[in-house]
Parts: structure tokens; sequence; C-alpha cells
């Protein structure tokens, strides 16, 4: 079983070659996603969905990750910044992601604090 936080880099890494097939396989079946404004989308189909609309409205948008550490046990926190030719997606952020039984549980971003 791959560690957390390989776990996350591997979760990033499909959202930025815009995999559906892998995002979902690193998904658990109650995937929440949570977005800078507190908006949650609930399941794991939901999710996969989400990420194609997104992916087809944002086809440029990347995360980029400066620092990845695993906090406790099942959680992973993610100091970086995503970039998009659409200004308010771009800029620091971080993520808050929990793991549960080797899967994604909860992929949440926020905006970078004092950003």
């Amino acid at each position: 079983m791959r560690d957390d936080k390989a776990l996350v880099l591997a979760f990033n890494d499909a959202i930025n070659r815009r995999n559906l097939d892998g995002l979902a396989a690193l998904m658990t079946p109650a995937h929440r996603f949570i977005d800078t404004s507190g908006a949650a989308i609930e399941g794991k189909d939901a999710c996969v969905d989400a990420w194609r609309r997104f992916f087809a409205a944002f086809p440029d948008y990347r995360n980029f990750f400066d620092e990845v550490r695993a906090v406790a046990n099942g959680r992973v926190e993610v100091l970086g910044r995503s970039e998009c030719s659409v200004p308010e997606l771009t800029g620091p952020a971080l993520w808050q992601v929990s793991v549960r039984g080797g899967l994604i549980d909860e992929w949440r971003v926020t905006e970078f604090p004092g950003a």
C-alpha cells in the first residue's frame, strides 16, 4: 500500500494530466471535494462528473506543490499554488486531504493563509 503523501501526489498528478479514470481509481465511494468557497460535492460519481466539467472549462489548470506533509494518520496538508489562464483560479493554496483505506476520502482546497 502506498503511503498517504504518495497517494496525494498521485491524485494531483491525475488532476494535472486531466485523467478522470486515474482520479476515480484513487477516490473512496464517499469522496468529497470542497472548494475555496466551502461548497462541497459529495460522492465519487458526482466528483468525477465535476472534474470532467472543470477540465472542459479550464483545460490549462494545474496545481504545483511546494510542500507535502503528513500531519496525522490519514491527514495530509499541501502548500503550493494553482495556475490557470483564468486569474480567479491562479494563486497560492492550501490543500487538506483525508485518506481512508488507501484512497482519497476528502480533497479540500482553501486560499493560502495570508495570501
